[in-house]
């Protein structure tokens, strides 16, 4: 005698999430459950990394430059966290895509300071693999580029850009564009870019201002370092003055 196949609710049945007309659905869970899960753990603020997945600690000069840099960064600003915690009731994580290279060394750094970190991985057919450093309950994988893109956004109080490839020059002008076009309503977010010298031979900002593609104030959306010490004391009074007005960014993280 054939067995009856049990029903199941819709929500239950995988070949009907998994197909095109729940896609909506599919992209709804990924902005609830991120969301749900970091209010449990009351995650409200971040520090964002962007950067290749592509630099090992053990490549080239400038690799094995970046991964450290990334790594000492990170690990000084997990100690800031705690002092501007002391300061303003609230502290910050470091946030990144989840991934080897730059994503990793800034999980590593959190790590090496002893504060919870995140990541935002994405299936990817290559590169993309979570890395060892994230804490577990932090680590989330997302499918669509966009949705992980707003969490990347959504909580974040300032933004740290090193040398990579398409995917961080993709990340570095939807930033940009963002806070340039005040959909983010943090518009005083610091957007610090390392090593001026490569950023300057992959992008000339100032042609972009002269020919009029961008406005010259434009230009003052983000700032260089070379330095640790250069790039905390950059960064401290700004995340100190954001931290202080919480409850209005809280409100008003996007005006959409």
């Amino acid at each position: 005698m054939k067995k009856e196949k049990k029903l199941a609710p819709a929500y239950d049945d995988p070949d009907f999430m998994h197909s095109r007309e729940a896609r909506s659905l599919r992209i709804l869970s990924e902005y609830l459950e991120p969301e749900k899960r970091f209010r449990d753990m009351n995650i409200n603020h971040t520090v964002v990394f962007f950067g290749s997945a592509r630099t090992r600690p053990d490549g080239t000069a400038d690799e094995q430059r970046y991964y450290h840099m990334a790594a000492d960064f990170a690990f000084a600003l997990a100690n800031l966290s705690r002092e501007i915690e002391r300061e303003t009731g609230n502290p910050f994580y470091i946030c990144t895509g989840g991934g080897p290279g730059i994503m990793e060394a800034a999980n590593l750094g959190a790590t090496r300071a002893g504060t919870q970190s995140i990541g935002l991985n994405i299936d990817l057919p290559f590169e993309q693999a979570p890395n060892k450093y994230i804490t577990p309950e932090l680590m989330f994988k997302f499918h669509y580029f966009f949705m992980r893109k707003l969490w990347f956004l959504y909580q974040a109080k300032a933004f740290i850009i090193f040398p990579g490839g398409y995917g961080t020059m993709d990340e570095l002008f939807e930033t940009l564009t963002m806070v340039q076009t005040r959909k983010m309503e943090k518009i005083n977010v610091p957007i610090l870019l390392y090593d001026r010298e490569f950023w300057s031979d992959i992008i000339n900002f100032d042609r972009l201002a002269s020919d009029g593609f961008i406005s010259r104030e434009d230009t003052g959306l983000f700032n260089y370092f070379s330095e640790i010490q250069e790039g905390i004391d950059f960064l401290r009074p700004k995340l100190i003055t954001l931290m202080k007005n919480i409850d209005y960014y809280l409100k008003m993280r996007f005006p959409i």
